[in-house]
């Protein structure tokens, strides 16, 4: 059963929130679009068995899988999620796909957005659901992943926030499986975003990083983790993500280097840096320093 009112559901502005929440984006005069069943007069809330689970699709130029992101939120085995895909205004037949689905998709608008992270932004300022996660136009759930989720999230009392692994795709081919890696947070992500779920209040008062052009999704992660929020991982895959997109190919060593400096400083940025882009050489010295680490570590406890 669909959970749909036709109550337009509150959303709260708190005064640490950094995002200006709303139900329906401000019109833009290069506007392509905008629809979904909220201009119809058709919402989604959470209840208390039942959080709303929102998914934010941010496409440009994406007919050639969207459609395949679209339905794989639609046929979760979990029934109260709300979808909205954010458009860069597309030139190509995008836009067709997503009119397709108006009567499926909770809203929609497409337009000149800034970026990619500038229109994760947006989805997250238009999100009503309690918990948040991204799916780009690229990449897939599994059939049960939302469902897990949810199990997870009411058996672990409302967690900040819950992820799982991500299948990796090259050619349609697995490639490899992203899993947990939290020791190594400040070399590499630590886990896969696109298979993080996130209480939308953590979003609203800490967006994404637009100074960063390919990471700020890694610079968000590394903000959860310094603020010691409760987490939980779902050790199952629960996305499945394509190689090619804007993280895939740029060239993000510059933007990297800024990221470490920023969130550890100079000496850790250097050697997070050198560690991961000439980790062959730099690894002997990392394992040597971890092994003075232990020798000190057994004699202080002797």
């Amino acid at each position: 059963m669909e959970l749909i009112t036709q109550i337009e559901p509150y959303l709260e502005q708190k005064p640490e929130y950094k995002l200006t929440r709303g139900l329906f984006w401000p019109a833009h005069e290069k506007r392509q679009g905008e629809g979904g069943l909220r201009t119809k007069g058709y919402f989604k809330k959470s209840y208390d068995t039942k959080p709303l689970i929102s998914v934010v699709t941010v496409v440009y130029n994406g007919q050639e899988n969207l459609e395949q992101t679209i339905n794989s939120v639609l046929d979760q085995t979990y029934d109260n999620i709300e979808h909205i895909i954010i458009d860069g205004a597309s030139k190509d037949k995008t836009l067709e796909i997503i009119q397709k689905y108006d009567d499926k998709i909770d809203y929609w608008v497409s337009e000149p957005d800034g970026g990619i992270y500038k229109a994760m932004n947006k989805g997250a300022s238009l999100a009503s659901g309690e918990y948040i996660a991204f799916l780009n136009a690229d990449d897939w759930y599994n059939l049960d992943t939302i469902h897990s989720v949810v199990d997870a999230i009411i058996e672990h009392h409302r967690l900040d926030y819950i992820f799982g692994n991500v299948d990796i795709y090259s050619n349609d081919i697995l490639h490899s499986t992203l899993k947990k890696q939290f020791e190594q947070y400040k070399f590499n992500t630590p886990f896969g975003h696109p298979a993080l779920f996130v209480q939308t209040c953590h979003l609203l008062t800490t967006p994404f990083n637009t100074d960063y052009k390919v990471i700020a999704d890694y610079d968000f992660i590394l903000e959860l983790i310094a603020k010691k929020l409760n987490y939980y991982h779902l050790d199952k895959s629960l996305t499945n993500f394509r190689l090619g997109g804007v993280s895939s190919s740029a060239n993000i060593s510059r933007e990297k280097f800024r990221l470490y400096y920023a969130r550890f400083g100079l000496i850790r940025a250097v050697y997070s840096y050198l560690l991961a882009t000439h980790s062959p050489l730099i690894k002997p010295i990392n394992t040597l320093i971890h092994t003075f680490r232990y020798i000190l570590k057994l004699s202080a406890s002797r």
